[in-house]
């Protein structure tokens, strides 16, 4: 198998190869960690290379698999961390330049349940600085420097889950973890033309991770294909002690397909409007796909102030979550310059009008739920506009926030969702469709999306000019000492 036939194949598929022996983990490792030195610069994607980690549980996955003691579909095949997760031996950096060198003894839970099912951790990945939580408007917000689209390196990759968007989408990992406050995996995802899942809130421990808010962090999948976002979210979900906040529900991933045959799809009246053209078209165009395998109707959704109750939940939480970080005086080193003091201002936030918002959320949640009840899934434009060009600063208002209503009561009800790529504007920048379902209906949420994608082809697209000449092959005998010397040699 060459480089080309490994790197974008889907988890599954590769899994299935690597159960069967046909590729080796540490071939495998080492043709990743090599694109990820090479390439990751390229895009800004990469905070720190785990190297030593990886080849180390590769060589035990090698073992194993060898031995009959296969885990499951993530048994040896690499992937990337957003670095906000804690990582026993490496740096935490949380993607601000004064915490470089921050580190814990210890690992998080989702680290420690992928371990659990044999994924060998290939590197710590870029994001905005402090996760977006100081406030930024520009994409050289990370002392890593822009996140950068492999579609095309003049535009953002998106945030603040840039490096892992721009990983999965370079094929420098086969999948990579996000984190989602309001809208840092769907944003990425859709930018970057990868599919990326948003869970339910509390389906996925946060242990371990950076808090940004209370009630709105969810740690969710950014893969090639929605099967294989299920097949990560099998891994990673469920209850944890160490997170109050983690459901007691059970997780399976089992795609549900509906009874009746069909399923039943709604568009919010006027959202697509809202779009620039060319996500408009792409979005019809992917309704009428969807028309083979679903009813799909228009729908008014209630009329509540979605954007401002999340923006005064993310604003207040923010501000006390941040607490030590505003009087450390860390934000002054900050990369951003409306970093510096975007926090301040937050602390003098009514307690009153917090808490009018949170009143608000559980009105939004009976509404949309009950909205939700007559419907498999809502559908919208993941992102109303493209990526727009990295070197330039931007404001994101109310008008930008309003147009995305389900990115806004999805992100703060904590509702599961998915982007999956849908097509290409006019300029050539990646469109997702948005395909959002009731809490804890992510195999609907999975199951639409993968009908989706058997109709369509959006998703075995891949950026040019990201594959280079490595190749994998089989490894028999001791492996190298360091993944350094490995780049994959053509078979033999």
């Amino acid at each position: 198998m060459n480089e080309r036939d490994a790197v974008f194949l889907p988890v599954r598929e590769l899994a299935e190869r690597v159960r069967t022996r046909q590729v080796s983990p540490v071939a495998l490792t080492r043709l990743f960690l090599d694109r990820l030195e090479r390439l990751g610069p390229r895009y800004n994607a990469v905070v720190t290379l785990t190297g030593e980690l990886a080849e180390s549980q590769a060589q035990q996955a090698e073992r194993e698999i060898a031995a009959g003691r296969y885990r499951g579909p993530l048994h040896g095949i690499p992937y990337g961390l957003k670095d906000v997760f804690a990582t026993a031996g490496y740096p935490t950096t949380w993607g601000a330049g004064p915490l470089r060198d921050q580190a814990f003894d210890y690992d998080a839970t989702i680290v420690l349940r992928l371990q659990a099912a044999g994924a060998v951790l290939a590197a710590k990945l870029a994001l905005v600085e402090l996760a977006g939580g100081a406030r930024y408007g520009r994409a050289d917000a990370s002392f890593t420097g822009p996140g950068l689209n492999p579609w095309d390196r003049r535009v953002w990759s998106g945030g603040s889950s840039s490096g892992s968007g721009a990983a999965v989408a370079a094929g420098l990992v086969p999948f990579a973890i996000g984190t989602e406050t309001w809208g840092s995996i769907m944003g990425p995802s859709c930018c970057c033309a990868v599919s990326g899942l948003r869970p339910t809130f509390g389906r996925v421990s946060r242990h371990g991770g950076m808090p940004l808010t209370f009630g709105m962090d969810k740690p969710g999948p950014m893969c090639l294909t929605a099967d294989d976002c299920g097949i990560v979210l099998d891994a990673v979900a469920g209850h944890d002690r160490r997170d109050e906040a983690t459901t007691t529900r059970p997780y399976r991933y089992r795609p549900h397909r509906p009874e009746r045959g069909r399923f039943r799809l709604a568009v919010p009246k006027g959202v697509p409007d809202g779009s620039e053209p060319g996500v408009r078209e792409r979005f019809r165009e992917s309704l009428a796909a969807l028309a083979e395998v679903a009813e799909v109707e228009e729908v008014e959704l209630p009329d509540l102030p979605y954007a401002a109750v999340s923006n005064a939940i993310f604003l207040a939480e923010s501000a006390s979550v941040m607490e030590e970080i505003i009087e450390s005086g860390i934000t002054a080193e900050l990369t951003a310059p409306e970093a510096h003091c975007g926090i301040y201002p937050r602390t003098a936030m009514l307690a009153t009008d917090y808490l009018r918002a949170l009143r608000l959320r559980r009105t939004i949640a009976v509404a949309i739920d009950r909205l939700l009840e007559r419907y498999d899934a809502l559908l919208s434009p993941a992102q109303p506009k493209a990526a727009p060009l990295a070197d330039r600063p931007w404001v994101k208002g109310p008008k930008e926030r309003a147009a995305d209503p389900l990115g806004a009561f999805g992100s703060c009800i904590g509702l599961p969702a998915i982007s999956v790529p849908m097509g290409f504007t006019e300029a050539g920048l990646p469109a997702g469709l948005q395909i959002l379902g009731r809490a804890y209906d992510e195999n609907v949420v999975l199951a639409v999306a993968a009908a989706y994608q058997e109709l369509t082809d959006w998703h075995t697209r891949h950026p040019p000019d990201v594959l280079g000449t490595a190749h994998v092959r089989q490894v028999s005998g001791p492996p190298a000492a360091s993944w350094r010397t490995a780049v994959c040699s053509p078979p033999v």
